[in-house]
């Protein structure tokens, strides 16, 4: 009787199981943010950070088309070779629905062709170098997966340092000459000569332009000669060079010109006290500081101060906003089927942290009024960081450096 009933039960289930159907794939399984970064950088520890925060957010309501989200992180590091295995890791062992990060253009271009062989959407948010959504021009149906959501790419960025040599280097403080060094890499090769020329049409003079190589440990030889040169402002275009070395070196040898321009390692929260307030005076590239750039941006800002302790980098703003650019492009799409979701991703007309994200036939974020832009920020006593250009976001004057009051 005992076996009876049990095969009764049994017989039961199987067919409420039946009558009910089988649970579908997609509420059983989650949907796989594949996150490759420089971990051991603050710029991949903000990557991942604002992930999570905006992960929490979206699976707190329900998740995405039914499911909820899963952030898989793979170290890229700095290397091209690390970074192929990371896609490689990420597309084929954790078989992730979307990429989220990046930092180096050398490694992001190493990584495309694996990209597109594995025919995963790829969000970009630290790689600068105008190469990279070339490839979706070049070859749409293979790189289409490719789009950047931050940086604005290096060519922008060099016109925005035109528009600040022009505007306020030379239009409110008159100087006439300005020396402009780089770092030897793919995204500084690609801003230079864009920044050199655009100088220089604008009436600046440029005695100098020069790059050095990224494991530069003693700047003296260069600042003699940017003294030399007579040029009465240093741009300064680095991301992987020692920033902290670079500064101090500048700071401790008194030299007697103003240094600012994009200095990617300036751009961290604790630079100034790391450098022991030797940056004081140094002016730093950011697209993002705690200002009312969007209605988004303060509250951004505070949460993830409240939470990890720090002010966010660049990158951390770009990850967060690439979540949410996925997740409408998703809901629209109804689906995580790459073309499904790359169809509506072109269509992407989103308001972020740094300014609305739109997307370019290139799959390259564009820049402009009310888009993503490049603020100048100074690093002022005590560690505060002032804007001083665009003029119109302007939070406070310009300094010296202490040494040229």
């Amino acid at each position: 009787m005992k076996s009876f009933l049990s095969l009764l039960a049994t017989a039961s289930i199987v067919s409420a199981g039946t009558l009910l159907g089988p649970v579908p794939a997609s509420a059983q399984q989650t949907i796989k943010i594949g996150v490759p970064t420089s971990v051991q950088l603050q710029v991949g520890r903000d990557t991942q950070n604002a992930i999570k925060m905006a992960i929490e957010d979206i699976n707190s309501k329900g998740g995405l088309v039914g499911r909820k989200l899963e952030m898989v992180v793979a170290d890229e590091t700095e290397n091209p070779e690390q970074g192929i295995a990371a896609i490689k890791k990420l597309t084929a062992d954790d078989k992730v629905d979307v990429l989220i990060g990046g930092y180096t253009s050398g490694v992001t271009l190493a990584q495309l062709p694996h990209i597109s062989n594995a025919k995963t959407i790829y969000l970009g948010v630290g790689a600068a170098s105008p190469a990279i959504t070339a490839k979706v021009k070049a070859d749409y149906e293979n790189y289409k997966y490719i789009f950047r959501v931050s940086p604005i790419h290096a060519g922008h960025q060099a016109r925005a340092l035109v528009d600040f040599i022009g505007g306020k280097l030379k239009g409110e403080m008159g100087l006439k000459k300005i020396a402009i060094v780089g770092e030897n890499a793919k995204w500084v090769q690609d801003l230079v000569p864009i920044l050199k020329k655009g100088a220089v049409e604008g009436g600046t003079e440029v005695p100098m332009a020069e790059f050095f190589d990224t494991s530069t440990s003693d700047f003296s030889p260069l600042f003699a000669k940017v003294k030399a040169s007579g040029a009465q402002y240093l741009i300064v275009i680095l991301s992987h060079a020692s920033s902290d070395i670079f500064v101090k070196q500048w700071h401790d040898a008194q030299v007697p010109i103003p240094i600012g321009g994009i200095d990617v390692k300036s751009q961290d929260a604790d630079f100034f006290t790391r450098v022991s307030g030797k940056a004081l005076s140094e002016t730093v590239g950011l697209f993002a500081t705690r200002a009312a750039l969007t209605p988004k941006t303060i509250p951004f800002w505070d949460e993830f101060v409240k939470r990890y302790g720090t002010a966010p980098v660049y990158t951390g703003v770009g990850a967060y906003d690439a979540i949410y650019v996925y997740a409408d492009a998703v809901k629209r799409a109804n689906s995580v089927e790459p073309n499904a979701v790359i169809k509506e991703l072109e269509k992407t007309d989103y308001v972020g942290i740094a300014g609305k994200i739109v997307f370019d036939e290139v799959h390259d974020v564009k820049t402009g009024p009310g888009l993503q832009n490049l603020l100048f920020a100074q690093w002022q006593k005590d560690g505060a960081r002032v804007v001083v250009w665009p003029k119109a976001s302007e939070t406070g004057k310009m300094i010296p450096p202490p040494w040229m009051n």
